[in-house]
């Protein structure tokens, strides 16, 4: 019988700073060579079962452990950070906590000059893992100055250059474009193949990740472990969305096409779905019913944006130039575009932070002549990393932080911030933030939107809303823009899209960003702003 590489028997772990344990008596092998993803909601508990692995649990974040968790044969309590890392390589959720190098070149290669190899073995290797990655034009960049797509990369070139026995990935496709996310999960799978590593993967985008074949899926929730089952006999159990993990696009048009997937041998792709004219017919019926109707009567320009550039520096090879948009009062738009396309940018180009070229209008107004504080009485902005917004102690503070500067009186912000509840389980007045920090991350991402959300901003900006999903759910809906049409309709229902005049409008002619601009126009009864993805 194989001998797991990674054992936890009846394992249980409290973070000092809470009162009730993260995981709960888990009990999971798994085998040397084996590919698994763990999926579950947000603060389920997945990451905290990754730092385990990694040994951050408990040599870092310290606690009360209560059974056993070993990895390649090492019990996680009695070893320590340095004895873990030649075992288990990690790619994290917040990329620039790994950045060590001034250029991207020389972060790829700390792995190997750590381990004193030879100058040209280390820059062929870098050569090859930046040629694999589509990155070899970035070698001499810093790696802050990246987009956070391309930061992702980076931060998986140098996991990935060091060749561990177990390699560990903490949502790798977080900020990843579709087209890098389907690259990067058949590069994961190539490397698994060729060193036949086991490979972890923490993720809740299901479907991307797989478009590549996996051993197991496990699915936790609340702690605990409620599913550790092969990806068909999951997928046919359809037990994801039952603790808040999306399933895959197609099997939700499968049952909006009222198609029995019992009686579908193999779900784990569209690709191995029967070819059968009956179901063919009935999934053509249910999009033929699902065309989208309706336009919007009135358009009352908001911003304009006329020209609008920004290069960062020299080097930078594709800078932002030429944006030319109009968004309307009450649309309800989504940027899209590769990583590095200048999605980011354009947001802060509207926010103030940096110079541009070109014109931004508000109302009317060129916005130039106004400082950023000026143009926060107008603009509310959701940064992709909740921790540069979080700055107070007590979450009721953080929360209240933007009214009180405002000069609202106690009773107001009592009663505003009091909107959290709707957003957040979380919420309790006298919550440390620094229990949010820990593992939450979810209610990280969730106090920012609601910090804007009771500010009444006429336009709102959300960068990389993917980590927000609680916070668009709890309003009752969930957007994906692009070429994600029916993702949208499986959402909302035909009806209530008609109902709601949602028109999807695409142009994709290409070079600059505006190029990129999918537009929902709706007239939201439960929104009375804007909000610009």
């Amino acid at each position: 019988m194989t001998q797991p590489i990674i054992s936890f028997k009846n394992f249980t772990f409290k973070y000092d700073s809470q009162a009730f344990p993260t995981l709960k008596n888990i009990n999971l092998d798994i085998n040397k060579g084996e590919k698994i993803l763990i999926a579950g909601p947000s603060g389920s508990g997945k990451s905290t079962i990754g730092r385990c692995l990694n040994g951050l649990i408990p040599n870092i974040d310290t606690g009360d452990i209560e059974g056993e968790c070993l990895v390649d044969g090492k019990n996680i309590q009695n070893t320590n950070l340095f004895d873990l890392s030649f075992t288990t390589s990690t790619i994290l959720q917040d990329t620039d906590s790994q950045f060590i190098g001034l250029t991207v070149g020389e972060d790829i290669a700390f792995a190997l000059e750590n381990d004193c190899k030879p100058q040209n073995k280390i820059r062929q290797t870098v050569h090859r893992w930046a040629d694999e990655l589509n990155i070899s034009h970035l070698l001499k960049q810093s790696p802050q100055n990246l987009s956070g797509g391309q930061k992702q990369i980076v931060a998986l070139a140098g996991v990935l250059i060091d060749e561990s026995p177990i390699l560990l990935f903490d949502e790798p496709l977080a900020n990843l474009d579709p087209a890098s996310g389907v690259k990067t999960m058949a590069l994961i799978d190539q490397i698994q193949k060729e060193l036949n590593a086991t490979v972890i993967i923490i993720e809740h985008r299901v479907e991307e990740v797989m478009r590549q074949s996996l051993d197991r899926i496990i699915l936790i929730n609340d702690g605990e472990i409620v599913a550790d089952k092969k990806p068909n006999d999951l997928l046919h159990e359809n037990r994801l969305e039952d603790i808040g993990v999306r399933s895959p696009l197609y099997l939700k048009a499968l049952e909006k096409a009222n198609i029995d997937i019992a009686n579908i041998p193999d779900l784990t792709s569209v690709a191995a779905l029967p070819d059968e004219p009956e179901i063919g017919h009935q999934l053509q019926d249910w999009v033929n019913h699902s065309i989208l109707e309706g336009e919007k009567e009135e358009t009352t320009p908001l911003l304009e944006l006329k020209g609008v550039g920004h290069r960062y520096n020299k080097l930078q090879v594709n800078p932002l130039h030429d944006v030319t948009a109009t968004i309307n009062k009450g649309d309800f738009v989504s940027i899209v575009g590769q990583n590095g396309a200048g999605k980011t940018t354009l947001c802060r180009i509207i926010c103030g932070f940096i110079s541009n070229e070109g014109r931004v209008l508000f109302n009317g107004d060129d916005l130039a002549s106004l400082s950023i504080k000026e143009r926060s009485e107008k603009i509310g902005y959701v940064m992709q990393d909740p921790n540069q917004m979080i700055s107070q102690k007590m979450i009721f503070d953080e929360v209240a932080l933007g009214l009180r500067l405002r000069n609202h009186n106690k009773e107001t912000i009592k009663e505003k911030v009091k909107f959290l509840k709707k957003h957040s389980d979380a919420y309790i007045k006298d919550v440390h933030r620094y229990m949010v920090n820990t593992n939450w991350t979810w209610r990280k991402s969730n106090l920012p939107p609601t910090e804007e959300e009771i500010k009444n901003f006429l336009f709102s900006l959300l960068d990389e809303l993917d980590s927000n999903t609680t916070y668009l759910s709890s309003g009752g809906f969930t957007v994906f823009v692009n070429d994600e049409q029916h993702r949208i309709e499986c959402d909302f229902g035909g009806d209530f899209m008609k109902k709601a005049g949602i028109k999807l409008i695409s142009d994709e002619k290409g070079s600059t960003i505006c190029d990129f601009i999918n537009v929902l126009c709706a007239d939201f009864p439960i929104l009375d702003r804007d909000y610009l993805l």
